[in-house]
């Protein structure tokens, strides 16, 4: 995988770029907007006194840290507000680079291109494991390949790309490896709102101090600009180091945001949340129904917002992405830029209403080359 080129960047710019409409079926970003409430606390917000408008606290402020606490029943100081999911995994793959003697970092495969890309950043080898056939780990892979060399392994639950989640057997048994090898085992959690499968499972069920959560509200409130994301660290040792870290590089993390974001939680409906995760399974539905009609290979997603799929006549390659915008009006990511396994394959986001639309140009697109 090349990380020094954006890949997503590359593809939504050809797209922005083309002679023709395009459907945007690379982003991850929800088109349905934030709930009412996090309006409000804007609002509310930008009419509070001047002391409102200086430094926030490091790890963030009180009302929000209560209520990640609360919902994820963990002590209010193992919660740490971050500049999104992207610093809290960034935080949580070098504290466990500089607590734990190894220097490789488990990733899956396919995987989020940022998670291995992080860990060569950070002076670390990135380590694949390949996914079975349906895109779930298998755990006896996992402890076939860690060693005392692993620092970290790294799971998403749901998925980015294959939409696999993972039950509590799966997550103990993770867990079990990074400490029999001396490791941390870092779930990232920021689709868990989206389980369609009634499975998922948080690594915070799991007790041991060898274990960190990482998550945000860009998915789950739609607040993809707003940056507040964290880290759950219940292992003091490994807290401290990841505060220090946060605290030199960011100091905090924007007042207003944590202040709209915590007016949400405190007031936002789970019928709004049921709502949206409905939303997205109905696009699912329809898509992977086309898939059907096309004959393509496709993963069913149990969760998160994406489809996997290997399409005749589509390599999965960069090229591949190019040809289809220009000759369907699609944009998709290559499997290509997740890995290996699933190199030949095209990762379709479900993140925008032209799902129909979508579905046409794709069984006119095939038709086609038939």
């Amino acid at each position: 995988m090349d990380y020094e080129t954006p890949q997503f960047y590359r593809v939504m710019q050809y797209a922005a770029e083309a002679d023709r409409d395009v459907a945007d079926m690379v982003s991850g970003s929800p088109d349905w907007g934030p709930p009412p409430a996090l309006r409000d606390g804007l609002r509310a917000y930008a009419d509070l006194d001047a002391e409102a408008y200086g430094y926030p606290p490091s790890p963030g402020i009180e009302p929000l840290r209560e209520e990640i606490a609360k919902r994820r029943d963990v002590p209010t100081e193992a919660v740490l507000v971050t500049n999104g999911a992207g610093e809290a995994n960034h935080l949580a793959t070098a504290t466990a680079l500089d607590e734990r003697d190894g220097d490789e970092v488990l990733v899956t495969d396919p995987v989020y291109p940022y998670y291995a890309g992080r860990a060569s950043v950070l002076g670390a080898e990135p380590r694949f494991v390949p996914t079975d056939e349906d895109g779930h780990l298998d755990p006896d892979v996992v402890r076939g390949t860690a060693n005392g060399d692993t620092a970290a392994i790294v799971v998403t639950t749901p998925n980015n790309p294959t939409g696999a989640v993972y039950g509590a057997k799966t997550m103990a048994e993770l867990v079990a490896i990074a400490e029999d090898n001396g490791a941390v085992l870092i779930s990232d959690e920021v689709y868990d709102h989206f389980d369609y499968s009634g499975r998922f499972t948080s690594v915070l069920d799991v007790g041991s101090p060898a274990r960190i959560v990482t998550n945000s509200f860009s998915k789950t409130l739609s607040v993809t600009g707003l940056r507040v994301g964290y880290t759950v660290i219940t292992d003091e040792q490994l807290r401290e180091r990841a505060q220090t870290r946060h605290m030199l590089t960011n100091v905090a993390v924007s007042r207003p945001a944590q202040y709209a974001v915590a007016h949400a939680l405190q007031n936002t409906t789970p019928e709004w949340y049921a709502n949206n995760r409905q939303r997205v399974r109905d696009r699912i539905e329809r898509f992977t129904d086309t898939l059907e009609t096309i004959g393509a290979d496709y993963l069913d997603p149990e969760g998160a917002f994406y489809v996997m799929a290997r399409i005749d006549g589509l390599d999965g390659s960069i090229d591949a992405a190019f040809d289809l915008i220009d000759t369907a009006g699609i944009s998709a990511m290559p499997g290509s830029a997740f890995g290996e396994t699933k190199a030949d394959w095209l990762r379709f986001s479900l993140l925008t209403p032209r799902i129909e639309e979508a579905s046409r140009r794709l069984e006119a697109f095939v038709a086609s080359e038939d």
